[in-house]
């Protein structure tokens, strides 16, 4: 106990005494999401079946231009995980976050913004799926973060707006078409690096 005390006390003094995350330029960052896709319909059965949520990725870089009022536009590849009952639905795609936020506190921000998402390949239970309705999908982002130096912390929401269905068909083909809505619906948790 006394160590995390200790501990706790010297990041406060550091970040006391660090400036905020300032100036204009580019950066990376990486970080993790904990990711829902939509629901699942089996041809077979007449209710979906809701996901459960799974820790994916992202990596990326962004561009940020600074002011009391920033735009920080994104470049972020994401892999996403979400399992109904047995099988996993996984998904790769590129999002475009352009994000508008506020400082406040001299360390702390609050943004929102459109994401552009494209699609690059989705699986389910090793089926490749190519019947993706749209590989162009448009969501929103939105969240709070921190930042000292050159590093920033971040927590947002994302959800896709675009109504978009993945289509394939299941294992016994006199079945019929199973769909998954393919809208992420997840957590981001992002730590940047502005150079």
């Amino acid at each position: 106990m006394k160590n995390v005390l200790i501990t706790c006390l010297l990041l406060f003094a550091f970040i006391v005494n660090s400036s905020a995350q300032q100036g204009s330029g580019f950066g990376f960052k990486a970080g993790l999401n904990y990711n829902a896709n939509g629901k699942y319909l089996e041809s077979t059965k007449t209710t979906y079946e809701n996901p459960e949520r799974n820790v994916g990725f992202h990596v990326g870089v962004f561009g940020k231009i600074d002011g009391k009022v920033f735009f920080k536009p994104e470049l972020v590849y994401t892999k996403t995980k979400s399992e109904y009952d047995s099988d996993a639905f996984i998904m790769q795609k590129l999002d475009a976050p352009l994000l508008v936020g506020v400082k406040f506190l001299k360390f702390f921000n609050a943004f929102g913004g459109p994401s552009l998402q494209y699609i690059l390949d989705t699986e389910f239970d090793g089926i490749t799926i190519s019947e993706v309705e749209n590989d162009f999908t448009v969501g929103l982002n939105f969240g709070f973060g921190v930042s000292f130096n050159s590093i920033g912390i971040d927590l947002r929401y994302e959800r896709g707006f675009s109504e978009n269905e993945a289509t394939f068909i299941s294992n016994n083909v006199l079945e019929g078409v199973d769909r998954i809505d393919t809208r992420p619906d997840q957590l981001i948790l992002s730590v940047s690096i502005l150079l």
